[in-house]
C-alpha cells in the first residue's frame, strides 16, 4: 500500500500520510491545523455551496480552523461543542459521540448561553472530515436540544461511504483503505 495519498481539494494538492486505524482499516490523515492556505480555500468553497444560515457549529478540535475561517469570511458567528466541561460553562448539556480517529467514546458539551443563542437559528454544522457521521449526529442532537434547525451539514472531505450521502455538502471524497 502507498505511504501517502494524493488529495486534490479547493484547488490545492496535498500528500496525506496513510495511518492504520486497526488490522483491517487505514485512512489518509487530513489535518487542517497549521495549513492556512487549505483552511482559507476550503472555507471559501464550502461557503459557496451553503444555503442561508445564521450560525456555524463545529466540534472540538479539528473543525475549529475551518469554522473560524468560515465565520471570518461570512461574518457569521461560530460556536464550539467542547469535549470536556470548562470552568466558565454554565449548565452544560452533554451528548455522546464516537470518532473513527479516537479509541474511546467521548462526549460533546454546549453551555446554556450557547444553547440559548442557537434557539430558532438556522445552523450550518461543519467539520473537517465526515466519516462515520457519529460526530455529526452528536452535533445534530445539540442543535435539536437547542430548538434550532439544521440549515446544512458540511465538511471539506467525506471519507469512505460518507461520500455517498446526499444530506451533506463536501468538497471532495476521501477513500479508506481496507486490508
Amino acid at each position: 500500500m502507498a505511504q501517502t495519498y494524493t488529495l486534490e481539494v479547493a484547488g490545492l494538492r496535498r500528500e496525506l500520510p496513510i495511518c492504520r486505524v486497526n488490522d483491517h482499516l487505514s485512512i489518509a490523515a487530513f489535518i487542517m491545523f497549521s495549513d492556512v492556505e487549505m483552511t482559507v480555500a476550503s472555507a471559501k468553497e464550502l461557503l459557496a455551496l451553503a444555503p442561508e444560515f445564521d450560525v456555524i457549529l463545529t466540534a472540538e478540535s479539528k473543525g475549529i480552523p475551518l469554522a473560524y475561517e468560515m465565520s471570518r469570511q461570512s461574518g457569521k458567528k461560530y460556536l464550539l461543542a467542547r469535549k470536556s466541561v470548562k470552568l466558565y460553562m454554565r449548565d452544560p448539556v452533554e451528548v455522546d459521540t464516537k470518532s473513527i480517529t479516537t479509541a474511546n467514546p467521548q462526549k460533546l458539551y454546549l453551555d446554556a448561553e450557547d444553547l440559548t443563542y442557537l434557539r430558532g437559528k438556522r445552523v450550518f454544522v461543519v467539520d473537517d472530515v465526515i466519516s462515520t457521521g457519529r460526530s455529526l449526529e452528536s452535533l445534530e442532537k445539540l442543535v435539536e436540544i437547542a430548538g434550532a434547525e439544521i440549515a446544512a451539514k458540511g465538511a471539506v472531505l467525506a471519507e469512505g461511504e460518507a461520500s455517498e450521502r446526499k444530506d451533506i455538502l463536501f468538497l471532495a471524497p476521501l477513500p479508506v483503505f481496507e486490508s
